[in-house]
């Protein structure tokens, strides 16, 4: 970034200048230095630490106690313990961090790094990024000053500044310019500061105002020095914490004539040797013309590069044609006849296992039709074909199965019996009692009184006998092989 005007206006002390001929300045090179954040921030930090003051707790403290580790064998820690005897302090541990009345863990000494040395060449870096950044109102204003209302940045005053004693007449001053407004933001921000600094004589905390730079002191330090946020600061002995505090860039300066122009001096310029610093010049930036915009939309950039492309072409998404039947498709068209095929074959499927199902429920046997055994010849046919001969169904096992009745005897049987389970007109009424089979042993194959009866005496009701009384049946004449009839003895 770079200051937008050669010349810089100064105002008089009631804050107006000549109309028709103002009085100007040539704007000092200084002003116009790279501006370097990260420097400025590096060297902040590092000065930030010279002004530490050391400390340190007391070399002995905690160590003054006559104790001594009582060793091993005794069933206690090591750590020293006070010796003597006849108080409860006798035995006691000391010295160590956990001990009462012990020292701290790694007690602090004077000798602690406080300050920083840093090289000279950055500090002059620094102090010239500052200073470049106060004439930006764009950053002047982003750090918080209230510069809205000022006619100029930087803001030039006439030397006659240098002799104001009286405070009254500086606050005259900072109005006539429209800079009061920043004192009014600091005085308005005074508060208690957080933490013990409360006790430590720096008990209020406020932001920072107008920085005052002369030239010659002729009283102007005590006239702008009660008023709150306001410094004052010689041009030969800019300090970076002044002009950038806390590290950052855009300090709102009033400049008097002569300081501004002792400017070139000091620092010199990008070709010419300072006169006060000796062999030094001013960083010379990376690019003359920081506006990059600019630059790239030149008509002799624009001229050079390849027209932009606009038609934005994006890699195709890959789609795995196992999950996605678009993309089987498109590698097989004959992939989505033989998914129809097997959603139908599914359906079938189901429709012919329910079927199933329900005729085992209500006791029916399946026999399949001609067109069922057909369909599952063609279904093994295709199959054979697309896996190879001699394979079975598999996935196209036929809808039915086919049920393969092996003895006719039996098949005629089962139809017997379901001619009996079927009701025919005569047998819908029920029978009378004497049509009732007997029983397997019924009352009158009792014997006669007075006569035992045979151990195995054939019953008289109708029917055969079950088969696992067949071998206890007596032969013919009621009686058994080698046994005597009955009566005799």
């Amino acid at each position: 970034m770079a200051a937008s005007r050669p010349l810089v206006t100064v105002f008089k002390v009631d804050g107006t200048s000549d109309a028709k001929k103002p009085e100007t300045v040539k704007l000092p090179s200084v002003l116009l230095a790279p501006i370097r954040n990260d420097i400025v921030q590096f060297v902040h930090s590092n000065m930030a630490k010279n002004k530490r003051q050391a400390y340190a707790v007391k070399d002995m403290a905690g160590m003054k106690h006559s104790a001594e580790s009582w060793g091993t064998g005794r069933a206690v820690a090591r750590i020293p313990r006070v010796s003597g005897g006849g108080t409860s302090r006798a035995g006691q541990a000391a010295f160590g961090n956990m001990c009462r009345k012990g020292r701290m863990f790694a007690p602090t000494k004077i000798w602690r790094r406080w300050h920083r040395k840093i090289n000279q060449n950055q500090k002059r870096y620094a102090v010239a990024s500052a200073l470049a950044a106060s004439a930006l109102p764009s950053l002047v204003l982003a750090r918080g000053h209230r510069v809205e209302g000022v006619p100029e940045v930087p803001l030039v005053v006439a030397d006659e500044v240098q002799a104001i004693k009286k405070t009254r007449l500086a606050k005259t001053l900072l109005d006539n310019l429209d800079a009061y407004a920043d004192v009014e933001k600091a005085k308005n921000s005074r508060k208690l500061r957080a933490g013990k600094g409360k006790m430590r004589n720096r008990r209020h905390v406020q932001r920072r105002g107008p920085l005052v730079v002369y030239a010659e002191d002729q009283g102007v330090s005590r006239a702008f020095r009660n008023l709150p946020g306001v410094e004052i600061a010689n041009v030969e002995r800019l300090n970076l914490l002044q002009l950038a505090p806390g590290g950052h860039l855009g300090r709102f300066i009033i400049w008097t004539k002569a300081a501004i122009q002792k400017l070139d001096k000091i620092w010199g310029t990008t070709t010419r040797v300072s006169v006060q610093k000796k062999g030094y010049t001013l960083p010379r930036a990376s690019m003359v013309q920081s506006d990059l915009t600019r630059l790239i939309n030149s008509d002799e950039i624009q001229s050079k590069v390849r027209p932009a492309i606009k038609q934005v072409k994006r890699a195709r998404q890959k789609k795995n044609p196992l999950k996605n039947l678009g993309a089987m498709v498109t590698l097989n068209p004959y992939a989505l006849a033989l998914r129809r095929s097997a959603l139908l074959a599914e359906n079938r499927r189901k429709d012919a296992r329910a079927k199933v199902v329900a005729n085992k429920k209500a006791g029916k046997k399946i026999v399949p039709t001609a067109d069922e055994k057909t369909h599952a010849k063609v279904q093994t046919k295709n199959y054979q074909r697309l896996v190879g001969p001699g394979a079975g169904p598999g996935a196209f096992e036929p809808i039915v199965k086919v049920v393969e009745v092996t003895k006719k005897k039996g098949l005629q049987e089962e139809v017997k019996e379901e001619k009996k389970e079927l009701p025919t007109p005569a047998a819908a009424a029920p029978a009378p009692a004497a049509a009732k089979p007997a029983a397997t042993k019924p009352a009158a194959a009792a014997p006669a009184a007075g006569k035992p009866a045979a151990a195995g005496a054939k019953p008289a009701a109708a029917g055969k006998p079950e088969k696992k009384d067949d071998k206890k049946a007596p032969a013919k004449g009621g009686e058994k092989k080698g046994d005597k009839p009955a009566g005799k003895k």
